[in-house]
C-alpha cells in the first residue's frame, strides 16, 4: 500500500524553511511558495482542475463529463483524466492502465443528487467533492486552510527516487476561496 501511495507522487512533502500550521486534515499549511516554472494549461470550460509534478512539465487534466442534459454523466464519468504532453508537442494523451489504477486515477462515489465523493486511487485521505457551485457549474471542492475552496491545481514536488517510489517533498493544493474569491494555497506532507 505504501508503494502505491508513493507512486502517486501524491502527498508527502514539507517545504524547507517555512513555518506551518495544521488544518483539520492534519495537513501543514506553509507560508512560502516555490518558484515553479510550469505551464498553465489553456482554458477549457470543462476543466475541473489539473495536476503537475516533477520531473517534467507534462500535466494531468481533470475534466467534467456531461450528459446531453448538461448534468454530470454517471455512465461515462463524471470525471475524465488525461495527459497534456508538454514535453512532446503539447498533445492530449490518455492515461495508461497503471496511471489510472495506481497513480492519477480517481475513485468516484455518488453521494446525492449532483454530488460526488472523489478520492485519488493513490491517496484516499483527502476528500474532494464534485458538485455544482453557486454559478451553476460543476467544480471540485476541497478544504484548504480551513476554508472551502474550488480546487484549481495540485502540484507534487519530487526530488529523485525511483518509478515505484519517488521521493515526494511536498504536495500543494491551490484553489479559490468560495466566500472571498481569493486564491488559497496549502502544502502538506502525506
Amino acid at each position: 500500500m505504501r508503494l502505491i501511495f508513493t507512486v502517486l507522487f501524491f502527498f508527502s512533502f514539507v517545504y524547507f524553511n517555512a513555518s506551518a500550521s495544521v488544518n483539520n486534515h492534519g495537513i501543514a499549511k506553509l507560508d512560502t511558495l516555490a518558484d515553479e516554472k510550469f505551464p498553465t494549461p489553456a482554458a477549457n470550460h470543462l476543466r475541473l482542475f489539473y495536476l503537475q509534478r516533477d520531473p517534467n512539465t507534462n500535466t494531468v487534466a481533470y475534466d467534467i463529463v456531461l450528459n446531453k442534459n448538461g448534468e454530470a454523466d454517471e455512465d461515462d464519468g463524471p470525471v475524465h483524466a488525461y495527459w497534456l504532453r508538454y514535453t512532446d508537442k503539447g498533445q492530449r494523451e490518455e492515461l495508461n492502465f497503471i496511471q489510472r489504477k495506481f497513480a492519477y486515477g480517481l475513485n468516484i462515489k455518488n453521494v446525492g443528487k449532483d454530488k460526488y465523493d472523489i478520492r485519488f486511487v493513490s491517496y484516499k485521505k483527502i476528500p474532494l467533492t464534485l458538485m455544482k457551485g453557486s454559478d451553476g457549474k460543476y467544480h471540485i471542492f476541497v478544504t484548504i486552510s480551513k476554508r472551502q475552496v474550488i480546487l484549481n491545481r495540485i502540484f507534487i514536488r519530487i526530488n529523485g527516487g525511483a518509478f515505484w517510489s519517488p521521493n515526494v517533498i511536498y504536495v500543494e493544493f491551490k484553489g479559490t476561496d468560495i466566500s472571498t474569491g481569493k486564491e488559497i494555497t496549502e502544502r502538506f506532507k502525506p
